[in-house]
Protein backbone atom coordinates (compact mmCIF):
# COMPACT_ATOMS: atom_id res chain seq x y z
CA UNK A 1 0.00 0.00 0.00
CA UNK A 2 1.08 3.75 -0.73
CA UNK A 3 1.20 5.61 2.86
CA UNK A 4 1.20 8.93 3.59
CA UNK A 5 3.16 10.22 6.86
CA UNK A 6 2.55 13.67 8.11
CA UNK A 7 5.63 14.40 10.89
CA UNK A 8 7.43 11.52 9.00
CA UNK A 9 10.45 13.19 9.51
CA UNK A 10 10.27 13.69 13.50
CA UNK A 11 10.74 11.70 16.07
CA UNK A 12 7.66 8.95 16.29
CA UNK A 13 7.24 9.25 12.30
CA UNK A 14 10.77 8.44 11.06
CA UNK A 15 10.68 4.88 13.22
CA UNK A 16 6.92 4.36 12.13
CA UNK A 17 8.21 5.30 8.36
CA UNK A 18 10.86 2.71 8.41
CA UNK A 19 8.41 0.29 9.81
CA UNK A 20 5.92 0.54 6.82
CA UNK A 21 9.23 0.40 4.48
CA UNK A 22 10.33 -2.86 5.97
CA UNK A 23 7.27 -4.45 5.73
CA UNK A 24 7.05 -3.62 2.07
CA UNK A 25 4.83 -0.68 2.03
CA UNK A 26 5.64 2.19 -0.19
CA UNK A 27 6.37 6.15 2.17
CA UNK A 28 5.18 9.07 1.27
CA UNK A 29 6.47 12.13 4.13
CA UNK A 30 4.79 14.99 4.31
CA UNK A 31 6.85 17.10 7.00
CA UNK A 32 7.41 21.01 7.38
CA UNK A 33 10.70 20.59 9.02
CA UNK A 34 9.75 22.84 12.25
CA UNK A 35 10.45 19.93 14.51
CA UNK A 36 11.41 17.10 12.36
CA UNK A 37 15.21 16.54 10.81
CA UNK A 38 15.77 15.66 7.06
CA UNK A 39 18.03 13.42 8.37
CA UNK A 40 15.82 11.39 9.94
CA UNK A 41 13.88 10.60 6.50
CA UNK A 42 14.39 7.53 5.25
CA UNK A 43 16.09 6.81 2.27
CA UNK A 44 13.35 5.06 0.80
CA UNK A 45 10.14 7.59 1.75
CA UNK A 46 9.25 10.16 -0.73
CA UNK A 47 9.48 13.22 0.78
CA UNK A 48 7.84 16.73 0.30
CA UNK A 49 8.68 19.60 2.72
CA UNK A 50 5.26 21.17 3.39
CA UNK A 51 3.25 22.33 5.80
CA UNK A 52 -0.57 20.80 6.77
CA UNK A 53 -2.23 23.77 7.18
CA UNK A 54 -1.28 24.58 3.47
CA UNK A 55 -4.00 23.39 1.90
CA UNK A 56 -3.25 23.73 -1.52
CA UNK A 57 0.25 22.11 -1.19
CA UNK A 58 -1.46 19.08 0.32
CA UNK A 59 -4.02 18.95 -2.61
CA UNK A 60 -1.14 18.64 -4.86
CA UNK A 61 0.77 16.19 -2.71
CA UNK A 62 -2.34 13.98 -2.78
CA UNK A 63 -3.27 14.81 -6.74
CA UNK A 64 0.08 13.85 -7.67
CA UNK A 65 0.55 10.56 -4.92
CA UNK A 66 -2.91 9.06 -5.21
CA UNK A 67 -2.36 7.81 -1.54
CA UNK A 68 -4.38 4.81 0.20
CA UNK A 69 -3.62 5.55 3.55
CA UNK A 70 -2.50 8.70 5.52
CA UNK A 71 -1.16 8.55 9.19
CA UNK A 72 -1.21 11.51 10.78
CA UNK A 73 1.21 12.07 13.56
CA UNK A 74 2.20 15.32 12.54
CA UNK A 75 1.25 17.91 15.53
CA UNK A 76 2.29 21.44 17.84
CA UNK A 77 2.74 19.06 20.46
CA UNK A 78 4.53 21.35 23.15
CA UNK A 79 2.58 22.06 26.45
CA UNK A 80 4.19 25.12 26.90
CA UNK A 81 3.24 26.54 23.04
CA UNK A 82 -0.22 25.45 23.64
CA UNK A 83 -1.08 27.62 26.59
CA UNK A 84 1.24 30.87 25.44
CA UNK A 85 -0.40 30.67 21.87
CA UNK A 86 -3.55 28.74 21.91
CA UNK A 87 -4.52 30.11 18.25
CA UNK A 88 -1.23 28.31 17.02
CA UNK A 89 -1.78 25.14 18.99
CA UNK A 90 -5.77 24.64 17.38
CA UNK A 91 -4.34 25.98 13.69
CA UNK A 92 -1.68 23.35 13.66
CA UNK A 93 -3.99 20.53 15.45
CA UNK A 94 -7.43 21.20 14.53
CA UNK A 95 -7.43 23.25 11.25
CA UNK A 96 -4.15 21.46 9.73
CA UNK A 97 -6.28 18.08 10.59
CA UNK A 98 -9.34 19.39 9.33
CA UNK A 99 -7.15 19.96 5.46
CA UNK A 100 -6.35 16.22 5.99
CA UNK A 101 -9.91 15.34 6.59
CA UNK A 102 -11.18 17.02 3.94
CA UNK A 103 -8.94 15.56 1.13
CA UNK A 104 -9.54 12.07 2.67
CA UNK A 105 -12.87 11.87 2.11
CA UNK A 106 -12.56 14.03 -1.52
CA UNK A 107 -9.66 11.49 -2.69
CA UNK A 108 -11.26 8.55 -1.16
CA UNK A 109 -8.89 7.61 0.75
CA UNK A 110 -9.54 4.38 2.32
CA UNK A 111 -8.75 4.35 5.57
CA UNK A 112 -6.57 7.25 8.50
CA UNK A 113 -4.16 6.43 11.42
CA UNK A 114 -4.13 9.09 13.92
CA UNK A 115 -1.65 9.52 16.77
CA UNK A 116 -3.95 10.68 19.76
CA UNK A 117 -2.50 11.02 23.20
CA UNK A 118 -3.58 9.37 26.14
CA UNK A 119 -1.59 11.02 29.21
CA UNK A 120 -2.67 15.10 27.85
CA UNK A 121 -6.41 13.61 27.11
CA UNK A 122 -7.67 11.51 30.86
CA UNK A 123 -6.24 13.70 33.41
CA UNK A 124 -5.44 12.60 37.02
CA UNK A 125 -5.69 8.60 36.73
CA UNK A 126 -4.52 7.97 40.25
CA UNK A 127 -6.79 5.48 40.84
CA UNK A 128 -6.08 2.83 37.71
CA UNK A 129 -4.92 2.84 34.25
CA UNK A 130 -7.94 4.31 32.23
CA UNK A 131 -9.00 2.19 29.33
CA UNK A 132 -10.62 3.89 26.10
CA UNK A 133 -13.92 4.53 27.40
CA UNK A 134 -12.63 6.23 30.88
CA UNK A 135 -13.64 9.77 30.70
CA UNK A 136 -11.96 12.67 28.83
CA UNK A 137 -10.49 14.98 31.38
CA UNK A 138 -7.50 17.16 29.43
CA UNK A 139 -5.32 19.43 31.13
CA UNK A 140 -3.82 21.77 28.89
CA UNK A 141 -4.94 23.38 25.68
CA UNK A 142 -3.10 20.65 23.88
CA UNK A 143 -5.21 17.98 25.37
CA UNK A 144 -8.19 19.48 23.95
CA UNK A 145 -7.19 20.33 20.49
CA UNK A 146 -5.55 16.47 20.33
CA UNK A 147 -9.18 15.36 21.34
CA UNK A 148 -11.29 17.76 18.89
CA UNK A 149 -9.33 16.23 16.47
CA UNK A 150 -10.51 12.87 17.49
CA UNK A 151 -14.17 14.12 17.19
CA UNK A 152 -14.17 15.56 13.74
CA UNK A 153 -12.35 11.89 12.64
CA UNK A 154 -15.54 10.28 13.85
CA UNK A 155 -17.58 12.92 12.03
CA UNK A 156 -16.04 12.18 9.20
CA UNK A 157 -16.59 8.36 10.03
CA UNK A 158 -19.87 8.90 9.81
CA UNK A 159 -20.79 11.62 7.47
CA UNK A 160 -18.82 10.04 4.33
CA UNK A 161 -17.77 6.39 5.96
CA UNK A 162 -14.22 7.10 6.37
CA UNK A 163 -12.37 4.37 8.25
CA UNK A 164 -10.36 5.26 11.10
CA UNK A 165 -7.55 4.14 13.79
CA UNK A 166 -6.54 6.62 16.81
CA UNK A 167 -4.04 5.36 18.38
CA UNK A 168 -3.67 7.18 21.99
CA UNK A 169 -0.02 7.16 23.43
CA UNK A 170 1.34 6.70 26.43
CA UNK A 171 5.35 8.75 27.39
CA UNK A 172 6.64 7.59 24.04
CA UNK A 173 10.65 7.71 24.34
CA UNK A 174 13.61 6.58 21.71
CA UNK A 175 15.93 7.35 19.42
CA UNK A 176 15.50 10.26 17.61
CA UNK A 177 13.65 11.84 20.16
CA UNK A 178 14.68 15.89 21.27
CA UNK A 179 16.21 16.53 23.51
CA UNK A 180 15.78 20.39 23.61
CA UNK A 181 12.17 20.46 24.30
CA UNK A 182 9.46 19.85 27.29
CA UNK A 183 8.71 16.76 25.83
CA UNK A 184 10.72 13.90 26.17
CA UNK A 185 12.10 13.40 29.98
CA UNK A 186 14.03 10.79 28.47
CA UNK A 187 16.43 12.40 25.97
CA UNK A 188 16.32 15.58 27.77
CA UNK A 189 18.18 13.63 30.97
CA UNK A 190 20.20 11.72 29.12
CA UNK A 191 21.37 14.34 27.19
CA UNK A 192 22.26 16.21 30.56
CA UNK A 193 24.17 13.31 31.96
CA UNK A 194 26.12 12.78 28.77
CA UNK A 195 27.00 16.75 29.38
CA UNK A 196 27.60 15.92 32.77
CA UNK A 197 25.33 18.32 33.36
CA UNK A 198 22.23 17.97 36.43
CA UNK A 199 18.85 16.82 34.60
CA UNK A 200 16.01 19.13 36.41
CA UNK A 201 13.19 16.96 38.52
CA UNK A 202 9.90 19.36 39.34
CA UNK A 203 8.48 18.94 42.45
CA UNK A 204 9.45 15.22 44.45
CA UNK A 205 10.36 13.21 41.66
CA UNK A 206 7.74 10.79 42.84
CA UNK A 207 5.03 11.35 39.38
CA UNK A 208 4.14 8.37 38.06
CA UNK A 209 4.34 8.18 34.21
CA UNK A 210 3.59 5.09 31.48
CA UNK A 211 6.89 5.14 29.43
CA UNK A 212 6.25 3.08 26.03
CA UNK A 213 9.39 2.58 23.55
CA UNK A 214 8.85 4.17 19.73
CA UNK A 215 10.04 0.89 18.63
CA UNK A 216 6.53 -0.63 20.02
CA UNK A 217 4.56 2.22 18.96
CA UNK A 218 6.27 2.20 15.36
CA UNK A 219 4.57 -1.79 15.31
CA UNK A 220 1.42 -0.91 16.75
CA UNK A 221 1.01 1.60 14.04
CA UNK A 222 1.91 -1.63 11.18
CA UNK A 223 -0.59 -3.59 12.92
CA UNK A 224 -3.28 -0.61 12.85
CA UNK A 225 -3.20 -1.40 8.97
CA UNK A 226 -5.15 -4.02 9.37
CA UNK A 227 -7.50 -2.98 12.13
CA UNK A 228 -11.22 -3.21 12.02
CA UNK A 229 -12.77 0.31 11.20
CA UNK A 230 -13.41 3.10 13.75
CA UNK A 231 -11.75 1.94 16.64
CA UNK A 232 -9.57 3.90 19.47
CA UNK A 233 -7.03 2.37 21.29
CA UNK A 234 -4.58 2.78 23.97
CA UNK A 235 -0.86 2.09 22.93
CA UNK A 236 1.04 1.69 26.45
CA UNK A 237 3.18 -0.11 28.62
CA UNK A 238 0.53 -0.43 31.85
CA UNK A 239 3.59 0.12 34.12
CA UNK A 240 4.21 3.03 35.76
CA UNK A 241 7.89 4.36 36.45
CA UNK A 242 8.51 7.49 38.74
CA UNK A 243 10.79 10.44 37.78
CA UNK A 244 13.47 9.56 40.33
CA UNK A 245 13.36 5.75 39.68
CA UNK A 246 14.19 7.03 35.69
CA UNK A 247 17.47 9.23 36.91
CA UNK A 248 18.35 6.06 38.76
CA UNK A 249 18.03 3.98 35.93
CA UNK A 250 19.92 6.88 33.80
CA UNK A 251 22.79 7.18 36.47
CA UNK A 252 23.47 3.82 36.25
CA UNK A 253 23.46 3.35 32.49
CA UNK A 254 25.68 6.61 32.09
CA UNK A 255 28.24 6.56 34.67
CA UNK A 256 26.88 9.69 35.99
CA UNK A 257 28.16 10.53 39.34
CA UNK A 258 25.97 13.99 39.93
CA UNK A 259 22.93 14.24 42.09
CA UNK A 260 19.37 15.94 40.02
CA UNK A 261 18.45 19.07 40.68
CA UNK A 262 15.08 19.93 42.38
CA UNK A 263 12.89 22.38 41.37
CA UNK A 264 9.27 23.59 42.69
CA UNK A 265 6.56 21.87 41.19
CA UNK A 266 4.83 23.04 38.01
CA UNK A 267 1.26 24.21 38.01
CA UNK A 268 -1.18 21.29 36.89
CA UNK A 269 1.14 18.72 36.76
CA UNK A 270 -0.42 15.43 36.39
CA UNK A 271 0.71 12.98 39.47
CA UNK A 272 -0.06 9.99 37.90
CA UNK A 273 -0.37 8.94 34.23
CA UNK A 274 -0.64 5.67 32.85
CA UNK A 275 -2.91 3.31 30.24
CA UNK A 276 -4.59 0.14 30.40
CA UNK A 277 -4.00 -1.15 26.87
CA UNK A 278 -5.52 -4.53 26.65
CA UNK A 279 -7.96 -3.41 23.95
CA UNK A 280 -4.42 -3.22 21.69
CA UNK A 281 -4.05 -6.85 22.82
CA UNK A 282 -7.51 -7.59 21.88
CA UNK A 283 -7.87 -6.10 18.59
CA UNK A 284 -4.34 -5.42 16.97
CA UNK A 285 -2.53 -8.27 18.67
CA UNK A 286 -0.24 -5.89 20.27
CA UNK A 287 1.96 -5.58 23.53
CA UNK A 288 5.18 -3.53 24.37
CA UNK A 289 8.10 -6.31 23.68
CA UNK A 290 10.70 -3.49 25.33
CA UNK A 291 10.88 -3.16 28.80
CA UNK A 292 11.89 0.31 30.46
CA UNK A 293 15.25 -0.71 31.09
CA UNK A 294 16.27 -1.97 27.44
CA UNK A 295 14.49 1.29 26.44
CA UNK A 296 16.76 3.26 28.06
CA UNK A 297 19.98 1.68 27.12
CA UNK A 298 18.96 1.51 23.42
CA UNK A 299 18.03 5.26 23.56
CA UNK A 300 21.21 5.64 25.35
CA UNK A 301 23.03 3.81 22.40
CA UNK A 302 21.50 6.04 20.33
CA UNK A 303 22.54 9.52 21.87
CA UNK A 304 26.06 8.20 22.49
CA UNK A 305 26.49 7.40 18.75
CA UNK A 306 25.29 11.13 17.93
CA UNK A 307 27.74 12.59 20.84
CA UNK A 308 31.01 10.85 18.99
Amino acid sequence: MKILITGGAGFIGSNVAEAYLNAGHKVVIVDNLSTGKRENVPAKARFYQADICDASALEKIFDEEKVEIVNHLAAQADVRISVSNPGQDARVNIIGGLNLLELCQKRQVSKIIYSGTGGALYGETLQNSPTEDFSVDPFSHYGVSKYALELYIRLYAHLYKLNYTILRYANVYGPRQNPFGEAGVVAIYIHSMLENKSPLIFGDGKQLRDYVYVGDVAQANLKALDCPPDKTINIGSGVTTSVNTLFEILKKETGFKGQPQYEPKRAGEIQKSSLDASLAKKILGWKPTVSIKEGLQKTLAWQKGLNR
